[in-house]
């Protein structure tokens, strides 16, 4: 799995879930839950991005593994970017830091994968892969937003085309893991939580497709609302199987449960199938899919809780045996 010291590349994927839970909150009219996981989000994310600057000399930017699971800043600040839409100045430094931050990892994870085989790739590809298409259908969520507050539709085709590249990025990720599952036969190390990724990428590109879908060109907002609803639907279908997959490791390895950081690979998922329900609900009309998300959010705010809480005694016992 990579890096294991604290903070990881993907240290990030705590303010992803925690953002996309305040949206989700604000979604279903929780105002004082949405703004107090909105500024719980800003604050990780400033401190993160500090702790980030300081290890950043202990990351192997020629690892893929690193680069990719780094996807998780571009997604974090895209995420706060969507909650904090009324404040311009902060969305516009948001805006700035995930293309910068995008531009650059796609370029060194481009350098990295290009530089091993086929084989190689196989065999390490897990779900956290799956980050650089959701650090991508956030991208294209901001730029979508850039079209709607301005009414540039350049912005617009912009959106258009990271969306498309986000879905395509999906889809040969996903490859890697399949062909890998299907080679090796069983995984070898049991069950992750970033296998929920597998779903939570999809559920991001839907929510950036109803987001696009509102600012494109009308012939242009039929075949997007399509794509849309296909990756949300999808999205759904990796649901029962991921869930059979962790009943099934569980039930073998008991150990698998020990939480870790990477559980928050887990909340994002739930928290952003919830946000993408709802909008999906919005364009079909559909009352029943908002009961759908409101219980999606539920679940993933508890996830939040118990992932939370599990964090702050372990670092509070790391403090007691570093002291």
């Amino acid at each position: 799995m990579g890096v294991t010291r604290w903070p990881a590349p993907d240290a990030f994927a705590a303010v992803m879930a925690t953002g996309i839970l305040s949206i989700a909150a604000l979604d279903h009219h929780y105002r004082w839950l949405s703004d107090t996981l909105g500024v719980l989000a800003t604050i990780a994310l400033m401190v993160l991005t500090v702790t980030a600057v300081w290890a950043v000399r202990r990351w192997d930017f020629r690892d893929p593994d690193v680069t990719l699971r780094l996807f998780t800043f571009v997604a974090a600040c895209a995420v706060l970017d969507s909650r904090l839409v009324a404040h311009p100045v902060v969305v516009r430094g948001l805006g700035i830091l995930a293309l910068t931050a995008w531009l650059a990892l796609t370029a060194l994870t481009c350098r990295n994968m290009v530089s091993r085989d086929l084989a190689e790739l196989r065999a390490r590809a897990h779900g956290a892969w799956e980050l650089a298409g959701v650090g991508t259908s956030g991208l294209a969520i901001v730029a979508a937003q850039v079209a709607r507050h301005t009414g540039d539709r350049g912005w617009a085709v912009i959106a258009v085309m990271v969306w498309l590249l986000a879905i395509a990025i999906y889809a040969m990720m996903t490859w890697l893991i399949l062909w890998r599952t299907a080679h090796e036969r069983k995984d070898r190390e049991g069950f992750e939580p970033d296998d929920w990724i597998l779903m939570g990428a999809l559920a991001i590109a839907s929510l950036a497709g109803h987001t696009i879908g509102g600012v494109t060109a009308d012939w242009l907002a039929a075949p997007v609302r399509v794509v849309t609803v296909v990756t949300w639907l999808v999205a759904g279908g990796w649901i029962p199987p991921l869930v059979y997959f962790v009943l099934h490791r569980v039930n073998r390895r008991p150990a698998v449960l020990q939480l870790t950081g990477a559980w928050w690979a887990l909340v994002f998922p739930l928290g952003m199938y919830s946000a993408a329900t709802g909008a999906i609900a919005a364009e079909l009309q559909v009352p029943a899919l908002q009961t759908m998300s409101l219980v999606f959010f539920w679940n993933a705010l508890t996830e939040w809780v118990i992932v939370a809480v599990a964090g702050l005694l372990r670092f509070r016992r790391d403090l007691v045996r570093a002291g």
